[in-house]
């Protein structure tokens, strides 16, 4: 399975039980797809709100248990034997379609709103895949999403640029006295280094809140888990070693990476 648009989750590896890898494939790649509407292509903003909202009526066929059709098919046979939330996967279509129109966050809590619905839901549908989805679990579970999907916005700034987002917060690029041309230029500043050390430290500090989740998962997953918050974990690392400048060196783990990440999951 392609897993290019998640690059931060081991989606599917072979560290998983081998009866949940279906189910995941099917979620992820329901992810994916919508995700593709929201980004990629020629379409107009008003055709990918219209082809997400027909993923909107198939979602709300399989919570009525009617038949979905044909492409939703394995995806309505995974929620129905699995009992899964079918609002978690509506949240996803939230945020794939608030990024078809909306660009600019205004403060961090707009930001974490956004995170609560484009990121979350992954970690709470392996929770329920689990049967660990307690309060105190999915807590936790969404410190870690959240944590890395604000790795990822830290990582792609200057891809995201190019799509005409900014994740970064307004209130916090005025704060630094940051604009958006130094962004357009791809400039680094001992500002724009500052305005980066803070992201990464408060990102660091959510991942950590989470981290205790991977004691509360049994076999397996729980070295999966492990696994994903250290590797979001060195990116943040990365991000600061490079003093920030993420425009021309954009932080990707190596081989090398992957095996610190695995030594510091060995011994969370």
């Amino acid at each position: 399975m392609s897993v290019d648009h998640y690059e931060n989750f081991p989606v599917a590896s072979l560290l998983l039980p081998r009866r949940l890898r279906r189910p995941i494939e099917a979620i992820y790649r329901f992810a994916r797809a919508a995700d593709d509407i929201a980004d990629e292509g020629e379409a107009s903003d008003a055709e990918r709100l219209q082809h997400l909202a027909a993923y909107r009526g198939e979602l709300a066929r399989m919570a009525s248990g009617e038949p979905a059709a044909p492409a939703f098919a394995e995806l309505a046979t995974v929620v129905r034997e699995w009992r899964l939330p079918v609002q978690l996967l509506g949240d996803l279509l939230d945020a794939f379609a608030q990024d078809v129109v909306k660009k600019r966050y205004a403060d961090y809590p707009e930001l974490l709103d956004y995170c609560r619905r484009s990121a979350n839901p992954v970690g709470r549908l392996l929770l329920h895949l689990f049967a660990r989805a307690s309060e105190t679990n999915l807590r936790r579970s969404d410190c870690i999403c959240t944590a890395l999907q604000l790795t990822n916005f830290w990582q792609d700034i200057a891809i995201d640029w190019q799509k005409g987002r900014v994740y970064l917060p307004q209130a916090d690029l005025a704060n630094f006295a940051i604009s958006e041309t130094q962004i357009a230029a791809g400039r680094w500043s001992t500002e724009w280094q500052a305005l980066l050390d803070f992201q990464v430290e408060r990102t660091e500090r959510l991942m950590n809140q989470g981290a205790a989740l991977v004691h509360q998962l049994p076999g397996r997953i729980g070295w999966e888990i492990r696994l994903t918050v250290q590797s979001g974990l060195r990116i943040l690392e990365q991000i600061r070693l490079a003093r920030g400048d993420v425009f021309r060196h954009r932080p990707v783990l190596g081989a090398g990476d992957w095996m610190r990440a695995a030594g510091r999951a060995f011994r969370m």
